[in-house]
């Protein structure tokens, strides 16, 4: 088993589309339309044919009390890897991104949180040990 996709809520689907593929930098897989919304998935551009990530409508009612409770305290609502948090980090911010977590170790690991523009939090992980 395992995983082929993985989402998160977006409160508009260009718009996040345009932020993880022009600023994060992944690549758009799928735009199939389905009424009003898409199946609309990124990957990452070094592993295109891995996990992808659905930037899924956040419509459903149950989203919003979800996303505000995660926001307030803080909680990033998926991580991605990456070798070098502090590179990226240097690189996102001069794109604009906003960090609410500059990076910092945490024993073995290395993390930063930053603001999607689309509802979430996002996490950067970085094994150090």
């Amino acid at each position: 088993m395992k995983i082929v996709v993985t989402s998160v809520f977006v409160d508009d689907q260009q718009k996040a589309l345009q932020f993880y593929t022009d600023v994060l930098g992944f690549v758009k897989k799928n735009d199939i339309p389905l009424g009003a919304a898409s199946w609309l998935t990124v990957v990452s551009p070094e592993d295109p044919d891995g996990t992808e990530l659905l930037l899924e409508p956040a419509g459903h009612p149950a989203v919003a009390p979800y996303r505000d409770a995660l926001r307030a305290d803080g909680i990033p609502v998926t991580t991605f890897g990456v070798d070098d948090v502090h590179a990226e980090f240097e690189r996102l911010s001069k794109r604009g991104v906003e960090f609410t977590q500059e990076p910092t170790n945490m024993g073995t690991t290395t993390t930063a949180v930053f603001d999607d523009t689309c509802g979430n939090l996002i996490q950067f992980h970085q094994v150090t040990a």
